[in-house]
This record gives C-alpha cells, sequence and structure tokens, in this order.
C-alpha cells in the first residue's frame, strides 16, 4: 500500500524537522516541501490574506489544498517518502487557535493516510528561532506540538519523538525505525 511507505515528520516551528527532512532527502529519500512555509512566503509576495495573522481559515484551507497535493504528487514517486507535515497537521493548527475542524477537514485526514508511525520533532529550545514567516515564540511552538500530538493520535497514528541530538544522529534513528530500502 502507498500509505506504507509515506512518513511524516511532524511537531511546533522550530524543531528540527525541515533540517532532517534535507539531510534525509541527501540520503536519497523522497521529501515533501512544508506547506506552511511556502504559502507565507507566496502570500506574502502577493499581498494576499491566506496568512496565518491575516485570515487563519484561509490560510488552513491553502494548507489542506497544498497537503493534498504533495500526497497526490508522492504517489507517482518510488520509494520512501518523508513528509515535512502532513494532512493532520491542517487539523492540529485548527485545534491550537481554538476553531472547531471542519468535517470536510477531518474526512481529508481520514482519507488521505500515511505509514502508522509519525516522527514527531519535540520543541528544543537551543535550536528554536523566529524568522520572516516563523512568528511564533517557543512557548507557542510548545502548544503546537502539543496539538499536533492530540491530533495524530485521535486519528489513531503511533508517534515517535525524535531525540535531541544532531541532524546526522536525527537521519540515522528514523532510518533504522523505517527499516526501508530507498527503490
Amino acid at each position: 500500500m502507498i500509505e506504507d511507505r509515506f512518513y511524516v515528520v511532524t511537531g511546533g516551528p522550530g524543531s528540527g524537522k525541515s533540517s532532517l527532512i534535507d539531510a534525509l532527502a541527501r540520503a536519497g529519500y523522497g521529501r515533501s516541501l512544508e506547506a506552511g512555509r511556502a504559502i507565507i512566503q507566496e502570500q506574502v509576495s502577493i499581498g494576499g490574506r491566506a496568512l496565518p495573522w491575516d485570515d487563519r481559515m484561509l490560510f488552513a484551507e491553502v494548507m489542506l489544498d497544498r497537503e493534498m497535493r504533495s500526497y497526490r504528487e508522492a504517489q507517482d514517486e518510488k520509494g520512501t517518502v518523508l513528509f515535512d507535515r502532513g494532512v493532520p497537521d491542517v487539523c492540529g493548527y485548527l485545534r491550537l487557535i481554538g476553531q472547531v475542524v471542519p468535517a470536510h477537514m477531518s474526512q481529508a485526514a481520514e482519507e488521505f493516510r500515511y505509514n502508522p508511525l509519525v516522527f514527531v520533532a519535540p520543541p528544543w529550545k537551543e535550536i528554536f528561532c523566529q524568522d520572516r514567516e516563523r512568528k511564533q515564540d517557543f512557548d507557542e511552538a510548545v502548544r503546537t506540538c502539543d496539538a499536533l500530538v492530540e491530533t495524530y493520535q485521535s486519528y489513531g497514528y503511533d508517534l515517535v519523538p525524535l531525540p535531541r541530538t544532531s541532524v546526522d544522529e536525527r537521519v540515522r534513528f528514523v532510518i533504522e525505525r523505517i527499516g526501508r530500502v530507498l527503490y
């Protein structure tokens, strides 16, 4: 099944998810790009409203569209694919901001399934930093991770916390857990 080779790396902002996935991609694994950061960059460049500080529900809808598209595109790839967040992250974002998850988003989280093993990058104060797209403070990063953990568990995923260690050691940790060949 396709979902057996699709692994999600989730967690709060600034916890090293993208660095890990970049390293796994250099090692030959398929990957997706984080939707939220790309959407923020695009929306800022065009003066759009689909931003977490402007129209949160529109931002969530655009993220959902991007995550579903990433999933469909990954179906054409061979081998293991690592996702920098997944469809359930959109539902977790809405939980974080106190919004009810619309039925269509919950339905998407049920239909777009990944491997049951989901890697969680825990909040890590020593590497956390803000930038143009990441405006959250560390406390919000912790709350984000908590909301994502609850969300993934509610959809039946098994969560594996990533160790707070070097990128190379995290790469080894993930490869040992997925036990998959590249092609």
